[in-house]
């Protein structure tokens, strides 16, 4: 049966956070495989999936394939079995957060975001945001972040700007997120 990405604006953030939690993810974390390897993949600073040069286009081998990523303390990603842990470039970051659904406002409000795996995710806690560069990421699990694109960034700017513009920044679950200053 082939997989249907999620449509945010059809989903409200009740429903959106029993999607995230239904994914099961292998546990990579505790893998420990003995064969060590190049899968000679790349994901580019764009989000796009290439294996020897070609881009992978399939949605589902790439959802199938970020469930195996794994970042190790030193930085480097890695896909990882049971059996094999193969190393694969990341330019910037593993995931893009192309789609943005909020609902509440203030320090009530939450934010959801569907990523480039048509993973989601609900800032908060355990994902916050962050800046670098002037750019925001968003953690996303075991030391993988996704970038925020550029039309979810400025989204979610225009929302942190209308509640304050000395100090812009959003709220989600409960924590604050500073998104930056404006010049």
């Amino acid at each position: 049966m082939p997989y249907d990405a999620p449509n945010l604006a059809g989903l409200n953030l009740a429903e959106i956070a029993d999607l995230a939690a239904a994914r099961k993810l292998p546990p990579v974390e505790s893998w420990q495989p003995t064969q060590v390897g190049d899968s000679e993949m790349r994901i580019a600073a764009d989000g796009k999936w290439y294996h020897q040069g070609g881009e992978i286009t399939r949605p589902a081998m790439i959802r199938a394939f970020s469930g195996l990523l794994r970042r190790d303390p030193g930085g480097s990603h890695w896909l990882v079995t049971p059996q094999q842990k193969l190393s694969i470039e990341v330019e910037d970051a593993p995931f893009v957060a192309v789609e943005l659904r909020t609902a509440g406002s203030g320090r009530d409000r939450e934010l959801a975001f569907r990523l480039n795996s048509d993973d989601l995710v609900i800032a908060g806690p355990e994902n916050p945001i962050e800046l670098r560069r002037d750019v925001p990421y968003l953690h996303v699990r075991g030391g993988l972040w996704a970038k925020l694109a550029r039309p979810v960034y400025y989204e979610l700017a225009e929302m942190a700007l209308a509640g304050n513009t000395e100090h812009p920044s959003v709220w989600s679950k409960g924590i604050e997120f500073s998104i930056g200053n404006p010049e």
